[in-house]
């Protein structure tokens, strides 16, 4: 068996691991925010306020180190060195001439590199990490443009880039797979995602769409999309003896230090990782090839390394979206029934990891369809290895399906938002749960009175200003809602009144910190600056990755766990003595700095008192939430209604963007500042994938032709308009504390929102990502 066929099953089997005990969980046994917990009967007002993130002070102040910040006493500077074929093997490296350059150290390839092992690909085991499963530096093996074969260190940044471009290599190129087009004639196979077919089907969908009496039909590419935080990938790192200290820019410190562990055949204890702080992420900083050069480089030479790669080096070593070529085929009865809902399509990926796109995600759910037939097929190229990026699969699988729904809503001479209603699945789809919660409607409604889209004319090119032709367009989004089990927290409560979590989790600037402070606050009956909330360090408890829109659920689960062995330690120290003698766990509240009877409120008393006659200090408590079985029970999703307002001139054929709303549908919103952000973050990311974003590559050699961000174009402040966001702030009574994820909604949907916008205002309608103005010039808009 392969390396990649083991990690094939191994991630079966962890996928299988989580789903496999729906029996062993009532649905609310946890008691989450929709339930009357005990616990949190009186409401201190910490949830549901707008709190500035704690950390911002420390950013502006630039007292916040990032990776790149850690000084270390003699350390060096690393430059990575690239191949520039796809595939083939490396014949002679002529490293002489960097050796002998000023201020080297060391250059480190695969003829000195010290004996790895194959990276865990991140989901094949719970605590892997590696974006994909190659061994770094132990052949002579190219397989892509662009690999990582060398590394140099130097006293400087300065010497070590000048080295590093002075490495001569001779290669014997092979034939490689770089052509998406030409390997999908070649034929496909099945896409897995997560350990199970991306497949699905109801009825004979074909046969219902070809006797449907309304139907649309049609293909819908996006391209390779490629990550590009603001913080560079970087790492400072130093060996003391065989235990290695990583100071990473990282969204998985748990399963990095495991991960860095196995490569170096240590114990998982030897490799300690933090991250306090990371500038963006977005599903890309989880390990890759940079970090294990420069801990193995380290390694080899004595000393500590830092590295960090340029904006190129992102583009040859850090993995993004795939492309995808979707068709979408759906077929109606005149009333706007879906009667077909077929969405099928191709994606790309390597050999050397297990990441397809998997675009039909969100059409597992959000339509109503009589019969339906969703199915994602692979090819393999031979480039880098591809990536979760923000909403992965609903990102671009709700740009094919919204634009093809706004499509039938033409066809039936009926307004979009209806068509959506009319669809509105009464059990999840495929699944044949019930829904947790769903306010899809509340969200439409609601969007479409505050952004006034009675006032949109359906006719396309109805409405013009000066040389702006004008339009509007709506779409759904949706992402689903995940709780990854491993959410181990640490409690700790002093008789000052002061309370410590600890837990191994991240902060990207999402506010978690902040809101989690809150939470903590909140269940304690304690003030804010009570509450210290300890993360980013692989040493603490849990295995909690910042990924899926579920580290908030994650923490939250958390926290409410420990929380609540917390009490049962306090009132087994409070005694015989206490006003709450006698009262059970469930029988008591927290508030005011202590615990409360809650049938009569005056048996009362203090942390500081409870753990004074105890002479205690602290007591402290850990503990596991129940596992993530609510989705064995519910159908659980966040959801949106998008809505753009597009502008595109007639003369040069530019699309502007001049106003945007997203209305969401996320349960309980624990604090509209950071959620606000976070929305709007993810509405300006959508932007960028439907007007700009495209990772051109040379089909030719399959190297990245606009590895920076002057070819990569991403929205800057002049692409981003006003973008208006609301929320239903309904609690889902099967989620902890009532929340989904509010961190990748935004992007879904807002594509194919502009997409719809920009046919309304022209009646041009673009099914190739990005729409650039020299789609919209062919034929001139002008006549």
């Amino acid at each position: 068996m392969s390396i990649l066929d083991e990690a094939k099953t191994r991630a079966q089997g962890l996928m299988q691991g989580l789903m496999g005990k729906a029996v062993a969980l009532a649905p609310d046994s946890w008691v989450p925010g929709g339930h009357p917990d005990p616990l949190i009967r009186r409401q201190h007002g910490h949830i549901g306020k707008p709190v500035s993130r704690l950390d911002g002070p420390l950013k502006v102040a630039g007292q916040a180190r990032f990776a790149a910040e850690f000084p270390m006493d003699g350390m060096v500077y690393a430059a990575v060195f690239y191949s520039t074929i796809a595939k083939g093997r490396i014949v002679e490296i002529d490293a002489e001439a960097a050796r002998a350059a000023p201020g080297v150290v060391l250059v480190m390839t695969h003829e000195n590199a010290p004996k790895l092992k194959p990276t865990p690909i991140f989901l094949t085991d719970p605590k892997a990490a590696g974006g994909d499963g190659l061994p770094v530096l132990q052949d002579d093996r190219v397989h892509w443009n662009g690999q990582p074969i060398g590394v140099v260190l130097a006293r400087t940044q300065e010497e070590a880039d000048h080295a590093q471009s002075l490495i001569r290599v001779r290669y014997q190129a092979e034939e490689a797979a770089t052509d998406f087009d030409q390997v999908k004639q070649a034929g496909a196979r099945q896409a897995q995602f997560m350990g199970q077919p991306l497949h699905n089907e109801i009825g004979k969908a074909e046969q219902a769409f070809a006797e449907a009496e309304v139907k649309v039909e049609a293909t819908y590419v996006t391209p390779r999309h490629n990550h590009n935080p603001i913080e560079l990938h970087a790492v400072t790192l130093a060996w003391d003896g065989d235990s290695l200290r990583v100071h990473d820019a990282q969204q998985v410190v748990a399963h990095a230090a495991w991960t860095l562990a196995k490569v170096f055949d240590l114990k998982e204890d030897q490799v300690v990782v933090t991250s306090p702080f990371v500038g963006g992420g977005f599903g890309s900083k989880t390990l890759w090839q940079h970090q294990i050069l420069a801990a193995a480089a380290a390694r080899l030479a004595g000393v500590p390394v830092r590295l960090v790669l340029s904006r190129e080096g992102v583009y040859r070593t850090v993995g993004g979206r795939s492309m995808t070529e979707q068709r979408v085929a759906l077929g109606a009865d005149r009333s706007g029934k879906l009667k077909a809902l077929i969405h099928t399509g191709v994606t790309a990926k390597t050999s050397h990891n297990i990441m397809p796109e998997p675009f039909i995600l969100p059409t597992r759910s959000v339509y109503g369809a009589e019969t339906m037939l969703l199915d994602v097929q692979q090819v393999e190229l031979d480039m880098i290895g591809n990536t979760f990026m923000r909403a992965p699969g609903e990102a671009v699988g709700t740009f094919a399906l919204e634009v093809a729904m706004d499509e039938l809503a033409e066809a039936l001479g009926m307004d979009p938002i209806e068509l959506r209603l009319k669809n509105e699945p009464e059990k999840d789809p495929t699944q044949g749960l019930p829904f947790s919660s769903r306010e899809v409607e509340k969200a439409f409604r609601d969007g479409a009175e505050r952004f006034g889209w009675s006032r949109r004319d359906p006719r396309p090119r109805a409405r013009q200003e000066g040389e702006w032709l004008i339009g509007m367009g709506c779409a759904t989004g949706t992402c689903p809602y995940y709780r990854m089990p491993g959410g181990a927290a640490r409690l700790t409560l002093t008789r000052d009144g002061q309370a410590i979590v600890d837990v191994a989790v991240h902060e990207m600037g999402m506010g978690t910190a902040t809101v989690q402070t809150q939470v903590t606050a909140e269940r304690l009956g304690l003030p804010m600056d009570a509450v210290r909330f300890n993360y980013g360090d692989s040493t603490l408890p849990g295995l909690i990755m910042a990924g899926g829109s579920q580290q908030t659920a994650a923490i939250g689960a958390s926290v409410i766990a420990a929380h609540r062995t917390l009490v049962g330690e306090l009132l087994k120290l409070a005694g015989n003595d206490s006003p709450l003698a006698g009262l059970k766990a469930d029988e008591v509240a927290c508030r005011d700095g202590g615990l409360c009877g809650l049938e009569d409120e005056t048996r009362f008393e203090s942390y500081a008192s409870i753990l004074g006659r105890a002479q205690r200090k602290s007591v402290c408590v850990e503990a596991e939430p129940p596992q993530p079985m609510e989705t064995m029970h519910w159908s659980m999703h966040s959801h949106a209604a998008m809505f753009c307002e597009a502008a595109v001139n007639v003369v040069t054929g530019e699309p502007r963007i001049r106003r945007f709303l997203g209305s969401f549908d996320c349960g309980r919103i624990l604090n509209p500042k950071t959620a606000a952000s976070q929305f709007r973050g993810g509405v300006i990311m959508g932007l960028g994938l439907a007007l700009m974003e495209e990772t051109q590559v040379d089909p030719r050699n399959g190297r990245i032709m606009n590895p920076s961000l002057s070819e990569y174009h991403v929205p800057v402040h002049m692409d981003v308009p006003d973008i208006d966001v609301i929320w239903t702030d309904i609690p889902d009574p099967h989620a902890p504390m009532g929340a989904r994820g509010v961190g990748e909604i935004g992007i879904t949907g807002t594509g194919a929102a502009v997409a719809n916008a920009i046919y309304n205002a022209t009646g041009r309608r673009i099914r190739d990502l990005p729409i650039t103005l020299d789609k919209l010039l062919v034929p001139s808009l002008g006549s």
